[in-house]
């Protein structure tokens, strides 16, 4: 049984498979139409979600699939005491395929030890988002046409930021990958990100705090909001939560070609003034995640049905 937990879960190769398929399906979906008749996907939102919830849902809907599950914790049995070994125990009962957001970081690796069906990690926490990530690798290969050779900005909350700790995961697997880190000295990324993965791989990389310093060397950056539900105290949060604002004016510092992607939700760290530049692809990031996770979907059943 293979599973879904972080990006390094899938090698290089099987991710390349997989970004092919998502590519395949965006020029052929009639092709895939009932790729999974009969087939359920359960999605055990334990943490609200838009984008990633109903981007599952719709996959699933548009594979030919069905779907069940819950949207908070307290539509489901947690809020009687249940773990989540017991829930995904029983759900595997009931689907083909499980896709499990949770706050705490590693639940969905805890799933996996009673799960009878391929399980899939919509989000643990501040820790790891790799459907995120699939969805963001689809975005810049189709987009940029590689995954090397690029300079890659990622700016806000890369503290708590799991998508960009998932991102950075993936990338440096790819030839000549740089990063620039931009944040405040409060919401720097991790130190095991930074000597775990980028020190340890020797991977290029500076930490800067002005964003408009670092945006015209970018080939891509990637802007995230800071999470109000991740912090201990308001009053933190509203200090940090104005820090990085990209307008249209800085826009103006960048490449032609540099492209902005944003996980979503947005706040107020893109202005709206933003949306109608070419380079902002944050939205057709979006719809680039039914198409990835349709390919996820697929590829796990598969590999399940090889394996039974």
């Amino acid at each position: 049984m293979r599973h879904l937990i972080s990006p390094l879960d899938l090698s290089v190769e099987e991710l390349d498979d997989l970004l092919e398929l998502a590519k395949d399906i965006e020029k052929n979906p009639k092709k895939y139409a009932h790729a999974c008749d009969g087939m359920k996907l359960a999605t055990c939102f334990y943490e609200p979600s838009t984008r990633t919830r109903l981007s599952f849902e719709s996959a699933m809907l548009s594979l030919g699939g069905s779907v069940l599950g819950f949207a908070g914790a307290d539509s489901s049995s947690a809020a009687k005491g249940e773990s989540v070994a017991d829930t995904m125990a029983v759900i595997s009962c009931y689907a083909d395929i499980c896709a499990i957001r949770h706050p705490k970081e590693g639940a969905a690796l805890v799933a996996t030890t009673k799960a009878k069906i391929p399980v899939i990690n919509a989000g643990d926490g501040g820790h790891q988002h790799p459907t995120q990530t699939l969805t963001d690798l689809l975005t810049i290969s189709s987009l940029k046409g590689r995954l090397d050779n690029l300079t890659i900005g990622l700016c806000g909350d890369l503290k708590f930021g799991r998508t960009v700790h998932s991102l950075i995961n993936a990338l440096i697997r790819y030839s000549n990958v740089k990063f620039v880190l931009i944040s405040p000295e409060e919401l720097k990324i991790p130190d095991y990100i930074r000597e775990e993965v980028l020190d340890k791989n020797n991977i290029e990389y500076v930490e800067l705090e002005r964003l408009e310093e670092a945006l015209p060397d970018l080939d891509l950056l990637y802007m995230t909001r800071v999470q109000k539900e991740r912090f201990f105290n308001e009053e933190d949060y509203v200090r940090m939560k104005d820090f990085y604002i990209l307008t249209s004016e800085k826009m103006k510092l960048a490449r032609e070609d540099m492209l902005v992607l944003h996980p979503l939700p947005r706040v107020n760290e893109i202005a709206v003034e933003v949306d109608d530049d070419p380079r902002a692809v944050y939205f057709k990031q979006a719809q680039y995640g039914v198409y990835v996770r349709m390919a996820l979907i697929l590829t796990l059943l598969k590999w399940r049905d090889e394996v039974c």
